[in-house]
């Protein structure tokens, strides 16, 4: 009998569902967590979904974490750098980055915190989260869901959220949040664009959620993420991840 799933497979599960029917599309996953999932939609259930090793080959199977491109079996593509712009562009990617803000309506700072004139933290910039958000399909992973991160505003956009693509109109017609996996909730969104529980993790208190959003969040009734199944579990724990680094960003 399989091992009990931890909450960074079940946050792995849920990352590798991101990519359910995507088809033919260059995974773009940052973070641990995320990896793995991609890795995992393509041993399962979207065998057509292109990996890349980080840099510019094209993975036929997924190594292990940390293990170079040519451990997973066959190169079957190369894509330097300047080649990703053309991939973002026609739409043919799906991304699910990381934040440093969210608020209620998935709009994403990666950029800097506090005023834009006299910021108190700069961070990484803006990056490709504008073109991302305006031309496929964007999830974002949290590894600490917390009211800092989750703010009724954020300081800077640099993700496209709902209501700005809409007030857009035609001009972000392929501007399409998907999820946002966090290590307490799977979220997603309403009818108007706003951020919504979709899931909440197995043994976690639905009210930890709502107290760690830093905006209302209606928690109750709310459905559990699904567990990994055996399979999949094996996967994770023997062929993706031997060495555990899925633990070192989100313990249990």
């Amino acid at each position: 009998m399989t091992a009990e799933a931890t909450i960074a497979e079940i946050c792995i599960a849920a990352c590798s569902d991101t990519y359910r029917e995507s088809g033919e599309l260059l995974a773009h996953a940052v973070g641990t967590i995320p990896t793995i999932g991609a890795r995992l939609a393509k041993l399962t259930h979207s065998p057509d979904l292109v990996l890349s090793d980080g840099e510019a080959f094209m993975m036929s199977e997924p190594p292990p974490l940390g293990k170079a491109a040519a451990a997973g079996g066959v190169i079957e593509g190369w894509a330097p750098f300047r080649r990703i712009f053309d991939i973002v562009a026609t739409g043919r990617r799906q991304s699910m980055m990381g934040a440093s803000q969210i608020d209620r309506f998935g709009n994403q700072n990666i950029s800097l915190i506090g005023d834009w004139n006299k910021p108190k933290r700069q961070l990484i910039g803006v990056r490709g989260a504008p073109g991302n958000t305006a031309n496929h399909r964007v999830d974002y992973w949290v590894s600490r869901h917390s009211t800092r991160l989750f703010v009724e505003s954020v300081d800077m956009v640099s993700g496209v959220g709902n209501d700005r693509a809409r007030a857009a109109g035609n001009v972000l017609r392929f501007h399409h949040l998907g999820v946002i996996v966090t290590n307490l909730a799977v979220l997603g969104y309403d009818d108007d664009g706003r951020v919504a529980v979709l899931s909440i993790h197995p043994g976690v208190d639905p009210q930890t959620v709502a107290d760690n959003t830093g905006f209302s969040l209606a928690v109750e009734g709310a459905s559990p993420t699904r567990i990994p199944t055996d399979e999949e579990l094996r996967l994770i724990r023997d062929v993706l991840d031997p060495r555990g680094a899925r633990a070192r960003e989100v313990a249990n």
